[in-house]
């Protein structure tokens, strides 16, 4: 198998549903130890457990990621569970307010940040840490948006957040390069999950009038990616953006 994934661990924040679970699927089918963050104790559970009757080694952990104590405790139970972690996937997040920015407060502004941003920063801290002790490499991966892209208005905070990831993206890279962390970011676009169903009707039938290959995103997708820059074939890719949408980003509509 060109993506073998054997005895290396997986850490996917927001893993118990949407693209982090696809995510998971993903790496559990190519042999891959994946440990689930979520907040929600029963979809941790059956998360894990469906990972777990896909014939993979699968854990998962109650952690919100904008609490720095909950993510140590978590961290130290991910490595007593597994023994180590090899890449992360920085994937919690949620799209923050709605509305326009130049009325909306400080305070909700400062949520968004630290539900996108400061969650991303926090997350890899610990991981970094110990990529960095155990000196065999590893990665680092991070959801950002096409939002990070292109112009959003109403979500302000969430485009501005998704474009910061970029920016950390590319700064970690350069930081960690040399001790063989590869830094990389993926942008969907719009991928059928239960937080992007729930937005405008006219939202979601724009999206598929823009996809270039006649559909819109289904969670599927989200699988190879996460494989290919989990494994040592995405060795010579750091610091990059990769952009997963039907060609959304490119539709000069």
């Amino acid at each position: 198998m060109m993506f073998d994934l054997a005895g290396k661990v997986a850490l996917v924040t927001g893993g118990n549903g949407g693209l982090g679970l696809a995510y998971g699927r993903g790496l559990v089918k190519c042999g891959a130890k994946v440990a689930l963050w979520g907040r929600n104790a029963d979809k941790n559970q059956g998360a894990a457990e469906e990972l777990r009757a896909m014939g993979g080694d699968a854990e998962a952990f109650a952690c919100d990621v904008t609490d720095e104590s909950q993510i140590a405790e978590a961290f130290t139970q991910t490595i007593t569970r597994f023994g180590q972690v090899d890449s992360c996937f920085a994937n919690a997040g949620g799209g923050g307010f709605r509305g326009m920015s130049h009325l909306t407060d400080r305070e909700t502004w400062l949520r968004t940040i630290d539900l996108n941003l400061m969650s991303v920063v926090q997350t890899w801290r610990p991981v970094t840490e110990h990529l960095l002790a155990r000196q065999s490499g590893g990665r680092l991966v991070v959801t950002s948006s096409v939002a990070a892209l292109m112009g959003t208005g109403g979500a302000a905070g969430y485009s501005t957040t998704k474009a910061a990831v970029r920016g950390l993206v590319q700064a970690l890279a350069v930081e960690l390069g040399q001790a063989g962390i590869r830094v990389n970011a993926i942008l969907p676009g719009f991928i059928e999950t239960e937080m992007s169903t729930d937005t405008p009707q006219e939202f979601q039938d724009a999206c598929r009038r823009r996809s270039v290959i006649g559909r819109i995103g289904v969670l599927e997708d989200m699988e190879g990616v996460a494989v290919f820059l989990a494994s040592d074939h995405s060795d010579f890719m750091t610091g990059q953006s990769i952009v997963l949408d039907g060609g959304h980003t490119i539709f000069p509509m």
